[in-house]
């Protein structure tokens, strides 16, 4: 029995660490450690006898998030389609309550850590190629054209996914570089840290660099390092000379309008048809997982050039959820993202290992990215690149045993 327990704490130590870096390959491989790690973890729970989840502080509110979806069926037009959105959900709550409880050591941190770096790395490398030769060595794929402008995707299916995956990753990667190696090492995660900005600059995706604009601002306000600060300053102010001569047009296309620029006028059009949607189901939602069906519904009279097709995300993660679940299930998302970044703000000022410590303040960072990138991405309803979310909340809580370790 020993021998069994022994040989899937292995699949479940390997499983976590090859997930991050397997998403930047193919979902299939993600999906088969997914499922090594949910077997694995199962199976030994039921040999030892032990409960099924650790508490977490977001549990609660991730119990309620569940309870509003289920909910939510009141209002479906398609049962099918919300049964998979609870599925969807309870994997994600698979995933973070399993990595918040099987990482348990530095050195297992450690090698998820280089196993995301490594991912990244490969990634950038990869959407390099694409923008040389024009299809990426990993899986084929051509290079993307849009306002004459080259966007990569590397293995992603589009520029915008691409951005979401690497908008998550990269803070970690310059956070560590920043704060915490030194000498050789800091250079080399300097050179790590450039080639991985590259490789997000290279999907010229506007809210994936906002992303990652806004978590270095916020590492440098934490840290208080006044040359990031004033280095972020200086990029700001030297952006709009430097940005490719086919922006510059398109921006004056529209009137320099932030919104516009930012959005496009399309998916203002569709936030204004989710309002729309939300208004008429303001509680509850038109049903978990239904948004895309229900859209054509709720359209509204738009502009020639605004026009949308009959079946889209939202393009925005709180305005998808608020059209999913209603309102109340995004009071309830607000709820455990207040609680998720309490909690790693806490582990952050009590830890004293100075690694883990610069670990947590960048994963805080990652997801500061992650959701200002949902701004314009409905990145929570990608499932390649929702789960990245989910697996680096699950790295962050499980650091909270570190601080009782150094407490003791």
């Amino acid at each position: 029995m020993f021998r069994i327990v022994k040989y899937l704490d292995f699949v479940s130590h390997w499983s976590i660490i090859l997930i991050p870096f397997s998403i930047a390959i193919a979902p299939g491989m993600t999906f088969t450690f997914m499922g090594f790690l949910f077997s694995s973890f199962l199976l030994k729970k039921i040999i030892k006898g032990e409960r099924l989840f650790i508490k977490t502080p977001i549990n609660l509110a991730f119990m309620f998030l569940m309870l509003v979806s289920i909910f939510s069926f009141k209002n479906t037009i398609d049962f099918r389609a919300s049964f998979q959105g609870v599925t969807k959900l309870i994997q994600n709550a698979f995933l973070f309550l399993i990595c918040a409880e099987e990482i348990k050591d530095k050195k297992h941190i450690s090698r998820i850590v280089f196993s995301i770096i490594i991912g990244a790395s490969l990634a950038s490398f990869d959407a390099l190629w694409q923008m040389k030769f024009g299809t990426d060595f990993i899986r084929g794929r051509e290079i993307k054209i849009s306002i004459g402008l080259r966007r990569a995707t590397a293995a992603f299916p589009n520029a915008n996914v691409f951005g979401i995956y690497m908008s998550a990753i990269v803070p970690l990667i310059i956070g560590l570089s920043l704060f915490y190696y030194k000498g050789k090492k800091k250079i080399i995660m300097f050179f790590i840290s450039a080639l991985t900005a590259l490789g997000l600059a290279t999907t010229v995706s506007r809210g994936s660099g906002l992303g990652l604009y806004t978590s270095v601002v916020f590492l440098s306000l934490v840290r208080k390092n006044r040359t990031v600060l004033i280095l972020c300053l200086a990029i700001l102010l030297i952006f709009p000379f430097i940005v490719p001569k086919n922006i510059k047009l398109w921006a004056k296309e529209v009137n320099y309008n932030p919104i516009v620029f930012m959005c496009n006028a399309d998916r203002i059009s569709i936030y204004k048809n989710t309002f729309n949607m939300i208004k008429h189901y303001p509680l509850l939602g038109v049903g978990v997982n239904t948004f895309l069906i229900n859209y054509q519904r709720y359209k509204l009279p738009e502009p020639d050039n605004a026009k949308t097709a009959d079946a889209v995300y939202a393009h925005n993660n709180f305005l998808q959820i608020a059209g999913d679940i209603g309102l109340l299930g995004l009071a309830v998302f607000f709820w455990l993202l207040f609680e998720l970044f309490k909690k790693n703000m806490q582990i952050y000022n009590n830890l004293k290992d100075n690694y883990l410590k610069i670990i947590s303040l960048s994963l805080v960072a990652c997801f500061v990215s992650f959701l200002v990138n949902g701004l314009t991405e409905t990145s929570l309803y990608y499932p390649r690149v929702a789960m990245i979310f989910w697996f680096l909340i699950g790295l962050s809580l499980s650091l909270v045993k570190f601080v009782n370790a150094d407490s003791s």
